[in-house]
């Protein structure tokens, strides 16, 4: 499969605090991938990057064969860590929002998953839950046709069985051959999803493996993850 990432010598700082450092990493399309590590080592400013929302950093980032860009932005869909829609939306008025903002977003493929979760489709966002919030965000972002999903913590703010639904929704509704790139420190939750697992500690990517090799090894995601930050815990 042809890579849909490719990023070399990745470097992104903040002042004097060196967030990504020399980073080298190609993924492939069609990769279900976990981006895991504890708050603060730089996992959210990866995905911002991808998404274009941050252009000050030094190195090659191609998405595609491509720079970031126009080119890239129309193939990319990021979920972000919080709430980015007005409060006074209904899902109606997101999915109508999307829908002319989007050539790619899947009307009617949202006003399903609305249903299929129980969402009023005419209530306004400042009368839901934080977890009603974050599954509107999620349909909207899986109702686009993407070739590259990044989801920044999309259980963060859900109960044990709403997780099961989201990543049940997550399996089922990202446009196929694409790539979804997953941040989240869930990963009892999520490690039997992914197909491949890179982990950043103090802005370096320290861990770049396979699933089915570390299991091969008779190690678990979360066995690998303990090693690796045992401070975490």
């Amino acid at each position: 499969m042809p890579d849909i990432i490719t990023l070399a010598s990745l470097k992104k700082s903040y002042g004097s605090n060196t967030v990504l450092e020399d980073i080298n990493l190609r993924i492939p399309e069609g990769a279900i991938v976990g981006l895991l590590g504890p708050n603060g080592c730089g996992k959210t400013t990866l995905l911002k990057i991808l998404a274009g929302l941050i252009k000050d950093y030094s190195g090659t980032v191609k998405i595609n064969n491509n720079e970031i860009g126009v080119e890239t932005k129309e193939i990319v869909a990021f979920l972000p860590d919080a709430s980015y829609l007005p409060q006074w939306m209904t899902p109606l008025d997101a999915i109508g929002y999307f829908s002319d903002f989007y050539k790619d977003f899947d009307k009617e493929k949202a006003l399903k998953m609305v249903t299929d979760f129980s969402l009023n489709p005419k209530q306004k966002l400042k009368t839901m839950s934080k977890g009603q919030q974050e599954k509107l965000c999620l349909i909207l972002i899986l109702s686009r046709n993407a070739r590259l999903y990044l989801l920044d913590e999309p259980l963060g703010g859900l109960d044990p069985s709403s997780r099961a639904a989201i990543l049940d929704m997550i399996m089922k509704n990202y446009a196929k051959d694409s790539t979804v790139l997953i941040s989240t420190h869930l990963i009892n939750d999520v490690e039997k999803i992914f197909n491949r697992v890179l982990m950043i500690s103090h802005g370096k990517l320290v861990v770049d493996s396979h699933v089915n090799e570390l299991r091969s090894h008779g190690k678990s995601v979360q066995d690998v993850f303990l090693e690796v930050f045992p401070y975490v815990w």
